[in-house]
């Protein structure tokens, strides 16, 4: 489910022709994705956001589709094939192509910000996240030093929410978007602890998106694709995606 693409300054697309598709045209794009995965929850709020219909095939990674390996061998999620056959591979950029369609929420957000936190979050933290949701399989440590190490970057996270309410600045933007499906993994490892954890101001932010009716929408569950079944459009066409879901 990896997405270690870091985001660029040039807004540049990771695009290909898929073999598969070619060149020819797509009623409307397809999004592979994998409802839990961070990386498509992050890519379909923004998809959502801009009310951007795409066709939606939840797959089981563990039984992935011959269509997303034709479309992407890298077979992780998301990836999304345009209607002329380009495929884009990366949640990040697949997000900057959302919001070039339509950003009624604005939430265009600075590049350094952006950056910074970003490289942190995929590169940094989801390595700590990893380990502290699998400790199992990594016995050289305890579930707790693999915690502690992941919490370096919530420390990072809660000191800028003690002066300003948004990771990107004084308004939402794709900063926030592209981070707190990640947290939202690191609270659920020991809810607990995550409730009674130094880390009021980011507990908030977190809860914040968690109870956006965007999120109602993004999360919603979707049966497993299969060439036999029509496919589901998302956002579907009576979700809430109005520019006040998202505040």
């Amino acid at each position: 489910m990896g997405n270690m693409l870091l985001p660029r300054r040039d807004h540049g697309l990771v695009q290909r022709a898929s073999p598969r598709y070619g060149r020819a045209m797509l009623e409307i794009p397809v999004l592979y994705s994998f409802r839990r995965c961070p990386y498509a929850i992050r890519a379909r709020m923004a998809l959502a956001a801009a009310a951007t219909p795409v066709a939606l095939r939840e797959v089981l990674l563990k039984e992935k589709p011959a269509e997303l390996i034709a479309a992407s061998p890298k077979a992780t999620v998301p990836v999304l094939v345009l209607k002329n056959g380009i495929v884009i591979e990366e949640s990040l950029e697949i997000m900057r192509w959302a919001l070039d369609q339509n950003d009624p929420l604005q939430w265009t957000p600075d590049e350094d910000a952006f950056y910074y936190w970003v490289t942190r979050c995929d590169d940094e933290f989801k390595h700590w996240l990893d380990r502290y949701k699998y400790a199992d399989r990594y016995p050289e440590n305890a579930s707790e030093y693999y915690r502690h190490s992941a919490e370096q970057f919530i420390q990072s996270l809660e000191s800028a929410l003690l002066t300003s309410s948004w990771m990107g600045g004084a308004r939402q933007t794709l900063v926030d978007v592209a981070l707190f499906p990640f947290i939202r993994q690191f609270a659920a490892v020991d809810p607990t602890w995550w409730q009674t954890s130094p880390y009021t101001m980011t507990r908030c932010w977190l809860d914040h998106w968690l109870d956006t009716s965007l999120f109602s929408v993004v999360m919603k569950n979707f049966p497993r694709w299969t060439p036999e079944i029509p496919d589901e459009q998302f956002p579907p066409a009576t979700a809430n995606t109005n520019p006040k879901a998202g505040q």
